[in-house]
């Protein structure tokens, strides 16, 4: 089998960093977990023995070929071809709970988004991305890198960078650094109009945040004038940018500007 350059297919062959996934995970016979990328399978081999079932998405046919025969030994599992990103992950069936994969790097905070807003009962994601995608998911309010994707993660789960992958992990070695990312649930995902009012106020980074909200498709007028008032009644400066925000500070504005804050979202994948 040949990795796809088209799909950006980057093989995880290094066992001790399958030794480190599969220990951050957790791993015990009652979960259920989700597997996506299962690629020539090296995970799912691991995985399977010690799950309840497992979950494994490959939109690659000729992988997927290769998975099934890979899996055939394991009566646990559930193999997926199609394209992860426009499957229905809250219709599998056992439900998953966890998360555990080398995901595309493409499409990864996507994915991890998509899982945790889908899956109410995911309790534990263990992914390995992109090492800029992971430092932007536990980036803190004010850095250079928090953004709608810190903030959405971060308002439903502890977000950490669990360890740094070497490009030598990977066959091919990919262009880019990799990492480990955790993400423990504490909370169920906020609510459509929350994540809808995050991706809006993120939308224009050099704009305050009062700007971008007026500056979405649909936007009500005088929401500009409504969200500095709710800015200041939540203790920040009236044109505070978005970036200066914590997540927590989304959810009080949602709640005090309503419909007016969001405009029309157009639900894109967050930056």
């Amino acid at each position: 089998m040949r990795p796809s350059r088209d799909l950006g297919q980057n093989f995880l062959v290094d066992g001790r960093f399958l030794d480190v996934v599969e220990t951050a995970a957790k791993l015990t016979p009652s979960d259920i977990v989700l597997e996506v990328g299962g690629g020539l399978g090296v995970l799912s081999e691991r995985l399977a023995p010690r799950v309840g079932h497992l979950h494994v998405v490959e939109m690659d046919h000729l992988l997927a070929s290769a998975l099934k025969r890979s899996l055939t030994p394991f009566t646990n599992t559930s193999l997926h071809a199609a394209d992860a990103v426009a499957l229905d992950f809250a219709a599998f069936r056992p439900l998953p709970n966890k998360l555990v994969a080398n995901l595309p790097y493409g499409v990864a905070a996507t994915l991890v988004l998509k899982t945790l807003e889908e899956l109410q009962g995911i309790e534990l994601c263990v992914a390995m991305v992109q090492r800029e995608v992971a430092e932007r998911f536990a980036a803190a309010p004010g850095s250079r890198t928090y953004g709608a994707t810190s903030a959405l993660a971060q308002l439903s789960c502890e977000v950490s960078v669990h360890r740094r992958v070497p490009r030598s992990a990977f066959l091919p070695a990919p262009n880019v650094d990799s990492a480990i990312l955790v993400l423990s649930r504490r909370s169920a995902s906020p609510d459509p109009e929350v994540r809808a009012l995050i991706r809006v106020a993120f939308a224009h980074r050099r704009k305050t945040l009062a700007g971008s909200l007026a500056l979405a498709e649909g936007a009500e007028s005088g929401v500009r004038a409504r969200a500095r008032e709710a800015l200041e009644s939540l203790g920040h400066p009236a044109d505070a940018r978005a970036e200066r925000l914590a997540p927590s500070d989304f959810v009080g504005l949602s709640a005090m500007l309503g419909d007016a804050s969001r405009g029309r979202a157009t639900g894109r994948p967050a930056k």
